[in-house]
C-alpha cells in the first residue's frame, strides 16, 4: 500500500539525483573550457532514468582506476555518471579541446530550471501527502 504511495516520489526523486549529476558533468565541462584536449562529456538522462527505473534504484557499482580517486558521496545513485559519454564536436579547435561554451551554457540553464522544477514537484508531493496523513 505504502509503495503505491510513494511510487512517484521515487521516480522524481531518481530523476532529481540524475539532474545533478548531469549538472556536475556540465559544470565540468565548463570549467574546462580552456583545457587543452579536454572532450566535453553529457548523458543521455531519458536512457539513464529509464535505467534507473529499471534497476529498481539500486545505484551502480563504481570501481576506481587509481588509489587515488575520491570514493562515491553516499546516498547517490552514480549510475548516471558511469552513462556519461563524450559530446559530438561541433567547432573544430586547434587544441583539441571540444566543449562548445553556448551550448554548454544553455544546457546548464535548461537542466538547472528542470532541476527546480522536479525539486517543487516532490515538495509539492510531500505536503499533499502530509495533509492526506493528518486529514486537513
Amino acid at each position: 500500500m505504502l509503495d503505491k504511495l510513494t511510487s512517484a516520489l521515487d521516480f522524481q526523486t531518481k530523476a532529481l539525483v540524475l539532474r545533478a549529476e548531469r549538472q556536475q558533468l556540465i559544470a565540468g565541462n565548463i570549467a574546462n573550457a580552456d583545457t587543452p584536449g579536454y572532450a566535453a562529456k553529457d548523458m543521455s538522462f531519458a536512457d539513464a532514468l529509464r535505467d534507473a527505473g529499471q534497476a529498481g534504484g539500486a545505484p551502480a557499482a563504481l570501481r576506481a582506476s587509481s588509489a587515488g580517486h575520491l570514493p562515491a558521496l553516499p546516498g547517490t545513485a552514480a549510475g548516471g555518471l558511469q552513462q556519461a559519454g563524450y559530446v559530438v564536436q561541433t567547432q573544430p579547435a586547434m587544441d583539441g579541446n571540444s566543449v562548445d561554451l553556448d551550448r554548454e551554457r544553455a544546457a546548464f540553464a535548461d537542466n538547472a530550471v528542470r532541476y527546480e522544477a522536479t525539486l517543487r514537484f516532490i515538495n509539492g508531493q510531500s505536503k499533499t501527502l502530509l495533509s492526506a496523513i493528518t486529514g486537513q
